[in-house]
């Protein structure tokens, strides 16, 4: 019987992971991360758990930049730090979850 017993056991534990995944992902929904580039020239705001682009801040000087080049690499920097950023921040509620162990399917 200790065989159902410990069946039991790993089907509520397997059932509680799920409720704190399940409020691991409400949280990212209402995260937010933001990307820099520039020493905070330029800002973008993304989503963390879709990583949709919420907002983009060019500092004034930066607008009026006569080097549009320096500006478009200043949005893709602030662009690709937001989503390293988002992905960090996606690891570490996965591993609150599972205390390290990685998972296949959990995000």
């Amino acid at each position: 019987m200790s065989g159902l017993g410990d069946m039991g056991n790993l089907l509520k534990q397997a059932q509680e992971m799920q409720r704190q995944v399940d409020r691991v992902k409400g949280e990212l929904r209402a995260a937010t991360v933001e990307g820099l580039a520039g020493g905070g020239v330029v800002r973008v705001e993304l989503s963390a758990d879709r990583h949709e682009v919420k907002s983009v801040h060019v500092s004034p000087d930066a607008a009026r930049s006569a080097d549009p080049k320096l500006l478009e690499d200043l949005v893709l920097g602030a662009l690709q730090d937001a989503l390293r950023r988002a992905a960090e921040a996606e690891r570490e509620a996965i591993g609150r979850v599972t205390g390290g162990m990685q998972l296949p399917g959990l995000f």
